[in-house]
Formats: structure tokens, sequence, C-alpha cells
């Protein structure tokens, strides 16, 4: 009996969480007598645990003592221990908590606040947002306060703002599941739209025939690395690519060249829409005629959905921030990274390892992918792997730079590859001449089919085409590709790779196309 006083008399602290007590004479948002009703709850029925343990987390509570109830709650759910008043007081007291929360007395009082665990779930949410609120207040906070500091560096700032939003909504709206019934009705009107589509191409039509064919066009959600060694065309190929979906099928395109300027792309697509050679351009050489050939094929061009963001060093948070406002402001249906190793995670990954950063920025990528339902292509450097291996040199998944996290997130991993730069005059895959052939190698494809597909590179336009459009054949035409091209001209002056210049600055002579 003198126990039972003992503990009736003890009372409660009123010790909060850091930073959320009263400031500007408000109290941070909370619900205190929802949490003591949740958690009355749960030790009144454990199964109701199921119902709340993906709403929230310990630090979803606004008080300590009620963290630490739902801790012990929740380490008894993952040891498959019986959930109640006694247990739960056991395993405070073993964790030196008890006398924190306020004793035994506290524990027990928290089932006199509910009858029954029926609406747990919907309590469960209020104190989701509660907390979702103070974590806006704190993260605002931060902000606020670091602004008026002049020693602050703005940019770091923002992308420590972002950073930080994005990870409050990153880790408390998650999606819920879909039932099997509304999951078969998605797939059942996702086989009629295939069937009414001309070709039958579901996604974003790259403009290539046997590609399209290969894999129904660009699917949204995925998340499609283009790998190649220096000197394989990865940048006129993309480039290529997002003239056919913008000027033809009337796609919009984002464009985020971390290597080469805004302007520079445009002059490869001007080349390449207009068929005057780049050397023309760049020296101006161009008579009456080229002139009004140039300006009547610019037109559609200049209409052309391609929105081209040329930032160096961008980072992951940058990147989805403007990829959002994209989508929001002109509906972008791919979005296009070059290259996926000249990005910086940013936030804490800074300095860290360079293999954990690529891990992070390739997950965040397929993360942003499923967000805004668009497919993402990032180009990627292949290591020097290739070029010390015999034989014909193909690459392999192997050789991806930091291959274990870029090839495990990938729906899609393609290589290109020119066997003519190796001095192979027929192909062994396709059987075909290398003379102007470059093979796209559909290494692993999570949804469909392996395989190569042969493009033809226009070496004068840095523009790909179906390897049989005959306005392109080797015999003739305006972007005729000579057998021994700028890249077997030893006199010719290169461009290196910044990724290069990173670690094997000798192996990478890098024609940036």
């Amino acid at each position: 009996m003198a126990e039972e006083t003992r503990l009736r008399r003890k009372k409660p602290s009123n010790f909060t969480q850091p930073n959320q007590g009263l400031e500007h004479g408000k109290v941070p948002p909370n619900a205190t007598d929802l949490e003591e009703a949740v958690l009355g709850a749960l030790m009144l029925e454990s199964d109701a645990l199921n119902d709340v343990v993906e709403i929230l987390k310990p630090e979803s509570f606004y008080r300590i003592e009620h963290q630490k109830v739902f801790e012990a709650i929740t380490a008894l759910f993952g040891e498959n221990q019986p959930i109640d008043i006694l247990t739960v007081t056991s395993w405070l007291k073993k964790e030196g908590s008890l006398d924190m929360v306020g004793g035994a007395f506290f524990v027990s009082q928290l089932t006199d606040r509910v009858a029954s665990s029926a609406n747990a779930e919907f309590h469960a949410r209020i104190i989701a947002q509660k907390f979702i609120q103070r974590e806006l207040i704190r993260v605002s906070g931060e902000i606020y306060h670091e602004a008026f500091e002049d020693t602050t560096d703005v940019l770091d700032l923002l992308d420590k703002a972002e950073s930080n939003l994005f990870a409050v909504a990153e880790g408390n709206l998650r999606k819920s599941y879909d039932s099997m019934s509304t999951l078969v009705k998605k797939a059942l009107e996702q086989v009629e739209e295939a069937a009414s589509k001309e070709g039958g191409v579901t996604g974003v039509p790259t403009g290539f025939t046997e590609l399209d064919k290969m894999t129904n066009g660009w699917q949204p959600s995925d998340l499609l690395i283009i790998a190649a060694r220096p000197a394989m065309g990865k940048t006129a190929f993309v480039l290529s690519m997002a003239r056919n979906m913008a000027v033809d099928f009337k796609r919009p395109i984002a464009f985020f060249s971390l290597e080469m300027a805004s302007v520079q792309l445009v002059n490869r697509l001007v080349s390449s829409e207009s068929g005057i050679p780049g050397e023309k351009l760049k020296k101006g050489q161009l008579d009456k005629q080229d002139w009004e050939h140039m300006h009547a094929s610019l037109k559609q061009l200049g209409e052309a959905p391609i929105f081209i963001d040329d930032t160096a060093a961008l980072s992951i948070f940058e990147l989805r921030a403007k990829c959002r406002r994209l989508k929001a402001q002109h509906d972008i249906q791919m979005i296009v990274i070059d290259y996926l190793q000249l990005m910086t995670a940013g936030g804490n990954q800074k300095g860290g390892n360079r293999e954990q950063e690529i891990s992070t920025i390739s997950r965040s990528l397929k993360a942003l992918a499923k967000e805004l339902e668009v497919p993402v292509i990032a180009l990627s450097q292949l290591s020097r792997a290739v070029e010390t291996r015999g034989g014909t040199k193909r690459p392999m998944l192997s050789d991806l730079r930091e291959s274990g996290a870029i090839e495990q997130d990938a729906d899609m991993v393609m290589f290109l590859y020119r066997p003519e730069y190796y001095g192979i005059e027929v192909s062994e895959e396709t059987n075909l001449p290398t003379e102007g052939l470059t093979e796209l190698i559909v290494a692993k494809h999570r949804s469909g089919a392996t395989g190569t597909v042969p493009l033809r590179f226009v070496n004068t336009l840095a523009k790909f085409t179906n390897y049989d459009d005959p306005e392109f054949s080797i015999a003739g035409g305006p972007g005729a590709m000579p057998h021994s091209t700028e890249f077997d001209n030893p006199n010719v002056m290169t461009k290196m790779s910044r990724m290069d210049d990173l670690d094997d600055l000798e192996d990478d002579d890098d024609t940036v196309f």
C-alpha cells in the first residue's frame, strides 16, 4: 500500500524535446492527449500497433516520456513479446528509463485515457501531422537564423534548406499500398492503351525504330543508364534522341548538361537539323544558300519543348527541385542528365566516399523517376578496364564506374560501342560493316529483352540516325561518314572529359559529342 502511494505521488517530468519549447510566446504544435490515447490503446490491444507502426516513429511524439514508452512498445513488438502495462514497465526499468518517464504509475495511467483501439490509426495521423508541423518550424528556424549570418554561403544554405525539407517529406509522407483489384484495373488499362497505339510504343518514343521495338519506348518511372568510353558519342546520342522526342513527337524534355554549355548543345542541334557541318557553323563559313537553308530548317527546332540547364556540379537536391518545377510548369516527359559522375549528392554527403556518393545519386535518380513518373536517362562513363581488355573491347556491366549502385538501381543499362574505333572492319555481333556503325548494347532490361541495336553516327553533323536511313548511307548524303574519322587522326586536338581528369587523365582523350 505504501508503494502504491509512493507511485501515485511521483509526478511525470515535463521534459520535452530540445528546441521544442516556448518560442515567441507560442507552444509548438502538439497533441499530447492523443499521444496518451494511442499509447494506452497499444497497451490494451497490441494488434493496434499494425495500424500505426508505419505512421508513427518515437520522435513523432511531443513529450519524451511518450517517446520512451513507444520505443518500449515497438521493441517488444520486434521481439514478438506481449505488449501490456507490465511488459512495457519491465522494459523501461531494464533500460533505466522508468523513473525518467514518471514511474510505473505514469505507464498504467495511460490506459485510463482510452477504452479501445478503435480510433488509434486516426489519432496517430493527427500526431504525425503535428510532428511534421514541428519539423517545419525547426527547419525554418535554423534557416532563419543562419540567413542572418554574414559567414553563411547562400548557395550552401539553399542546398541545406531543400535537403532538410525533402528529408521531412521523405520521412513522413509515404505512399500507402494498393489493392490487387485497383492494380489489375490499372494493368488492363495499360494493355488496352498499348493495343490502341501504332507500333506498340507505350512510352516516350525515341525516334530510333529498332530501339522502340525492343523497349516499346522509354517507360515512366524507369531509370535508364547510357554508358560508354570517351569518343563513343554519348552526348550526341541523347541530343539526337531529345530532338526526335521534342520535334517529331512534341514531348517536353528536360536536359541537364553538367559538362557542356547550353549554347554548345544548341549549336550541335542546329548542325544536326540544318544538315550544315558543325565546323562550318563554328567558323561562320556559310554562303547565301546555307543561310537560307538554316533559317528554313530551324523554325521547328526553335519551337521544340526542350529545356536545357547547364549548371555545373549540380546536386541531387537542386536537380529534384528544378525537375519538379519543370514538371509542374511544362509537364516534362523525360529527364536527361549528362553525366552522372559530374553530379554531387549535396547535403551531408559532401567530402565523403565517392562510391557512396554515387550510390546516393543513383538511388535518388530512381526515386525522382518514380515520383514524377517520367523516364530519367543518365549518361555514365566506363572504366579503363575496357581499354586494357583484349579482343573487341565490347563493354560489359562490370565496366561501369561505381557499377554496384548504378547497375542495381537502373531499370535499363545500355552501352554505346563503335567497333570502327578499335580497327574492326566487320561487327561480330551484327555482321555489319563498321564504317559509320554504332551499336547500342542493351545489357540490362528489367522489363524486357536485351540485345544490340545498330545505329548510324553521322560524324560531320554529330548526329545519330536509324542505321538503314537512306539519307545518311555510307554511299552518299549530306552526312556521309568518311572511312577515316577525326578520332583516328592523331593531328586532331581533343578535349579531356572533366570526370576523367579525376583519376585517369592519361587514358581518356575525350572528343565530346
